[in-house]
């Protein structure tokens, strides 16, 4: 575990030589990647939600894609096509920008949701269906999606299916003042990107998340993960809670956040942390509740309020 520790250490360390500031946000990054999960990154444009994703990228040794999402993009641009040719007298299949290990899908919700469905079963299953042919996606997976606020013309809402299939959704927002002015410095000849060594591989990312797997849980405190989603379903004014996906994708994270802090088990203070990035965007709040200012943020911070924090024994 130390090994796995010390590879999500030195990946956060060299991804923080280019998106200044935010430690936090490149930590949900990792525990995303850890996990297997995609990350869902909201927030306005030019904060760094690209450049978080090249450096990702980068850092680990990853073949990248990135794909502009519009209104006029098709599925088959995400996934790939069938072509006939005409020498061989059959058709080949030629991939899509989706068969890479970190794929960017950059203000997805600009497309349509036919396009946005083209995403569904490589991000929960793993591969692609073309005419009828599967074909298997590399290892490691992880889309990375960009979103505007939906308050923004020109966009289409995420289907709650979607939606659930994010791992944790994310929010930059503006850099501080000092840190703002660290980026200007560092860009003023090139941008630090383009110079990001390498600090890991794709074979590391893969024992990372066989790792993830052996850090304890106690009883108690799953059972505390439990009832934190469980009273999702049940909160006032919520028209959708949060699905077991939602329970076991916080079970993995409180995992992968203990690794990266350098612990083989887990403490109630990490479910605490990533309870609201992993299960806010799965809540679907009515438009009553939504009247009385009550958001899925709110819902979440209020849950945990409520919720009794158990005790917890520490493995020897």
């Amino acid at each position: 575990m130390e090994r796995a520790s010390r590879l999500l250490q030195e990946v956060l360390e060299n991804v923080e030589r280019v998106v200044v500031g935010k430690r936090r946000e490149i930590e949900l990054a990792l525990i995303a990647l850890a996990c297997q999960g995609h990350l869902l990154i909201e927030d306005v444009p030019g904060v760094g939600k690209t450049v978080l994703a090249k450096a990702l990228a980068r850092s680990l040794g990853c073949i990248f894609r990135r794909l502009q999402f519009t209104p006029d993009l098709l599925p088959s641009d995400v996934t790939g096509v069938s072509i006939f040719n005409q020498k061989t007298a059959s058709f080949e299949f030629r991939p899509g920008p989706v068969f890479a290990q970190i794929v960017l899908a950059d203000e997805i919700n600009r497309a349509t949701p036919k396009t946005q469905s083209a995403l569904l079963e490589c991000m929960e299953e793993r591969q692609v269906t073309v005419d009828g042919e599967t074909y298997r996606m590399a290892r490691p997976f992880m889309v990375l999606a960009t979103q505007n606020p939906i308050e923004y013309e020109g966009t289409f809402p995420l289907p709650e299916a979607q939606l659930d299939r994010f791992f944790l959704r994310l929010h930059l927002g503006y850099p501080h003042r000092d840190d703002e002015v660290a980026i200007l410095d560092r860009q003023q000849w090139s941008h630090p990107v383009e110079d990001l060594p390498q600090v890991a591989s794709a074979e590391d990312v893969l024992v990372v998340q066989e790792t993830v797997k052996a850090v304890h849980v106690d009883q108690r405190l799953r059972q505390y993960i439990v009832d934190i989603v469980s009273a999702t379903r049940h909160y006032p004014g919520v028209a959708l809670g949060a699905s077991p996906r939602g329970s076991l994708n916080l079970f993995r994270a409180a995992q992968a956040r203990a690794l990266l802090h350098g612990r083989d088990y887990v403490l109630p203070d990490d479910v605490k942390a990533l309870a609201e990035p992993v299960l806010a965007h799965r809540l679907i709040v009515d438009p009553g509740a939504r009247l009385r200012d009550i958001s899925p943020r709110g819902v979440v911070a209020d849950i945990l309020r409520a919720t009794p924090v158990p005790g917890v024994r520490v493995p020897r």
